[in-house]
């Protein structure tokens, strides 16, 4: 007879789930459509029985500045992989959405309403928290509106790339809003990345501007980017229409000294264009018209470019904002990212709603552990973003740092969670140690590839340890079985065994496309080669059969992610390709997280050429490379030498058997392997610490 699943420790549930949005959503869901919806899960239900409708309603309930009207939502016959468009007919502006909010008589009309003027819109906080400084409402639009005007006077206009290589900081804020008033596409890297990261970036998306800060500051070190200046630079020729770089001061009293860098200017001289004009001027662009462009991690090759339009994100960024979290003008939004990650778009977009946003730069871990915590305090923040390996940070030091007893979380409701597996042990130590009862932990996930979350957090339903309390709105989300053929329609496992991540029907914020897929035949490839007209994800979930909480179990490809910190095993092999071709023939690079283990180390392991010698002077000049090409935080913990890759017989490197055995599991090797007897030689690395002399023989 079956046994029921045990029901996971309940850690937290909304105090009066009949104030939230999500429950007045509901009534008015049944009021206008005859409908008898109790809960979140019926809500749920009809948000994907009932899709196109769902997402009407959310357009009308929180509107956005717009122009024109639309016969049709979507066209619901339409096959999910031909990325069927919403609301054709509409335009909106990313920008104005952002900096103003639409007027309730008027939707085509923009009012300060919930954004007034004197109000502070952002703060930005650097490291160690000893530069605060406030931007107000007024501020920010006039900063825009003259860099905007100046950019224009360039001659930026509609559907030109504009990125910036910076910090998480108001001069950076000011450039996403600039580009997008004028109808443009933003990107954005971290100071942090190697320049051949950047310039794999920049090359592609093919930018008039870049703008850059002159000065980088982690950890209590600072670097001088005139000479990472000077190098994207040289790797911009033969880009026609690169036009320059642009130098943003890290401190804003003492811009540095540019002449000496070619083809670059200050920020203060590209202001000048716009003959001090700040008026605010918005290009409406159709709904489904690009505005961002971001970055995949690079696990087959260079990595993808993936467009996103603009009302899609600004809908969904609605639906989730008010929907899941009841965001508002109440709410101070710290997201802890940097300029090069998905997440920094929770900053530039929390703004939508009328929150503030705090923009922290730098380490958290400057000059101690407390300082970071006790800027919750200070600045009165509501919704907090960090990572899990940040919270293990906090649980794991000697003495431990229990943020409810060094400062005042009165204020904090909720903590959100992402970037890699958050453990249940963690959840337990949040509510036992870490935090304040009624803060509301809310692991998610989604990101990069859709610029919205799969599943996530809602106020209706309570928070069990481990996992995602649901699946996002308007999302059918679901764990197939991963033992299906490449291209098979799929079918879904029964509910508490572990499948791949997939969605069902079209969403809004699906790419427009990659950039430079002409055909789009790489697009189809990430999203729908695995099954037919599925959207993949690329994840391993469970669906709790109790509680229907989705557990993630990790990637099913190559991203690699020590730390949180995000990046492809492509990033790898090409800094070894460059670098060593006399040397290295070959290699393997790959992610080691055991049960036991609370965060991923990464393994590379490499196929020397014959007649050369596996040393550790070549580790360290490996090391060396990545750390210069891909960044620091791309180098490997683990370098060892192996006598062979597994290939398939075409001769595809295979990662994720590899993966899987350094991460304990013993594995049943494909048939489409060419050489599956040499995975024999990687289970010795489940058990590295015990390893002595390794074995690079079979």
């Amino acid at each position: 007879m079956a046994t029921t699943p045990s029901l996971p420790r309940k850690l937290w549930e909304h105090p009066d789930p009949r104030s939230t949005n999500a429950w007045k959503f509901m009534q008015q869901i049944n009021k206008k459509h005859s409908t008898s919806l109790q809960s979140w899960d019926d809500l749920h239900a009809w948000s994907i029985s009932s899709n196109a409708t769902f997402w009407e309603e959310v357009f009308k309930t929180y509107p956005m500045i717009h122009s024109g009207t639309y016969s049709k939502i979507i066209d619901t016959s339409a096959r999910i992989d031909s990325i069927p468009k919403w609301f054709e007919g509409v335009k909106v502006n990313f920008a104005e959405n952002v900096l103003f909010s639409a007027d309730p008589k008027d939707t085509s009309k923009a009012t300060t309403l919930d954004k007034p003027d004197e109000g502070v819109a952002c703060t930005e906080v650097r490291e160690g928290c000893t530069e605060v400084r406030d931007c107000t409402w007024r501020e920010i639009r006039q900063r825009t509106g003259e860099l905007a005007n100046a950019m224009r006077a360039r001659g930026v206009r509609k559907g030109d790339r504009v990125a910036v290589v910076a910090s998480n900081s108001i001069d950076t804020l000011v450039v996403f809003y600039a580009v997008t008033a004028l109808g443009g596409l933003f990107s954005s890297s971290s100071t942090d990345m190697g320049t051949k990261g950047v310039l794999d970036r920049l090359r592609q998306t093919r930018p008039r501007y870049v703008f850059m800060d002159d000065w980088a500051v982690y950890n209590g070190k600072t670097i001088d980017l005139r000479s990472k200046m000077a190098e994207i630079v040289s790797g911009m020729e033969g880009v026609s229409e690169f036009d320059g770089l642009v130098s943003q001061p890290r401190w804003q009293d003492r811009p540095e000294d540019v002449a000496g860098v070619p083809r670059t200017e200050t920020l203060e001289s590209f202001r000048k264009a716009a003959k001090g004009d700040s008026t605010l001027r918005f290009e409406r662009v159709a709904f489904g018209d690009p505005f961002l462009i971001v970055y995949s991690s690079g696990t087959t090759g260079m990595p993808k470019c993936i467009v996103h339009s603009t009302g899609g994100v600004i809908l969904n960024t609605k639906k989730e904002g008010k929907l899941h979290r009841d965001a508002g003008p109440d709410a101070t939004v710290l997201q802890y990212t940097t300029t090069g990650w998905i997440m920094y778009l929770v900053s530039c977009s929390s703004m939508l709603h009328g929150s503030r946003a705090v923009l922290y730069d730098g380490s958290p871990f400057q000059p101690d552990l407390k300082t970071f915590v006790k800027l919750l305090e200070s600045q009165k923040v509501t919704d907090w973003g960090v990572s899990p390996r940040y919270m293990q940070t906090l649980a794991t030091a000697k003495p431990p740092i229990l943020p409810r007893h060094i400062a005042d979380l009165g204020h904090l409701r909720r903590v959100t969670s992402t970037g890699m597996v958050l453990s249940e042990a963690q959840f337990d130590w949040f509510y036992d140690h870490g935090f304040p009862s009624h803060t509301h932990l809310c692991n998610i996930s989604g990101g990069t590839d859709l610029a919205a979350c799969l599943v996530m957090d809602t106020p209706l339903k309570p928070l069990y340890s481990g996992g995602c309390q649901t699946a996002a709105l308007g999302l059918d989300v679901e764990a197939f079985d991963p033992n299906a053929s490449d291209g098979d329609t799929g079918v879904a496992v029964p509910r508490g065994e572990s499948g791949e991540l997939v969605c069902r029907n079209a969403f809004p914020t699906m790419p427009v496309k990659f950039w430079g897929d002409e055909d789009g035949k790489k697009y189809h490839s990430a999203y729908f080669a695995r099954f037919d007209n599925v959207w993949a994800h690329g994840d391993f979930i469970s669906l709790h059969p109790v509680t229907g909480q989705a557990v993630l179990h990790g990637r099913a490809d190559g991203v690699l992610n020590p730390s949180g910190v995000r990046f492809g095993s492509a990033e790898i092999y090409n800094v070894l390709d460059h670098n060593f071709p006399n040397e290295i023939q070959d290699s393997i690079c790959v992610g080691q997280r055991r049960p036991q283990d609370m965060d991923e180390s990464v393994m590379l392991f490499l196929l020397m050429k014959p007649g050369q010698a596996y040393t550790q002077d070549l580790v360290k000049r490996v090391k060396a490379a990545i750390a210069k090409d891909a960044g620091v935080r791309c180098v490997p913990k683990y370098v060892f030498e192996t006598p062979e890759i597994p290939t398939t017989i075409n001769l595809k490197k295979v990662e994720l058997p590899v993966k899987q055995i350094v991460s304990g599991k013993l594995i049943k090797p494909s048939d489409t392997l060419a050489n599956k007897e040499c995975l024999n030689f990687y289970y010795q690395f489940a058990k590295v610490e015990e390893l002595g002399q390794v074995k690079s023989k079979l």
